[in-house]
């Protein structure tokens, strides 16, 4: 599997079963990669899942001794049209900038599915302390 750095350049899809990185590194010194592959999504989806007000967080351990953090968007059709969806997406990936990059532990993958009307709806700090809450819980933080 390569990397495909997502910074300025060429605007080329990326070869199938590469990973894209997010243009800000984590802090933390792990980057956070943006998962592509439909198999990555569906292994998440059967593992851990919180759900909270402003959309549903996957997450899981890879246990594969890699040290990146990779994280999933999807909006289904059911969140609204292609505009409502794109800016779905959007306000899960500045989340994920914020508190997955800080909060997120290496070797996980975390998937944001959009919640129709609430994620983009509701207020960006609503959406923070729900992600806050649903990493906790997926942590092991307790109900």
């Amino acid at each position: 599997m390569s990397v495909v750095p997502d910074g300025d350049g060429p605007k080329a899809s990326p070869a199938p079963g590469t990973v894209v990185a997010c243009a800000e590194p984590r802090a933390g010194g792990a980057p956070m990669l943006t998962l592509k592959l439909r198999a990555d999504f569906l292994r998440t989806a059967q593992a851990r899942r919180q759900g909270v007000s402003g959309f549903l967080l996957q997450a899981r351990d890879r246990q594969d001794g890699d040290g990146t953090i990779r994280v999933g968007y999807t909006a289904s059709k059911k969140t609204g049209n292609a505009v409502t969806r794109n800016r779905a997406k959007r306000r899960l990936r500045a989340l994920a900038r914020q508190v997955i990059a800080e909060r997120g532990r290496p070797g996980w993958d975390y998937v944001l599915v959009a919640r129709p009307g609430a994620t983009v709806t509701r207020d960006h700090a609503d959406l923070l302390a729900d992600l806050h809450e649903a990493l906790t819980r997926v942590h092991g933080g307790g109900r």
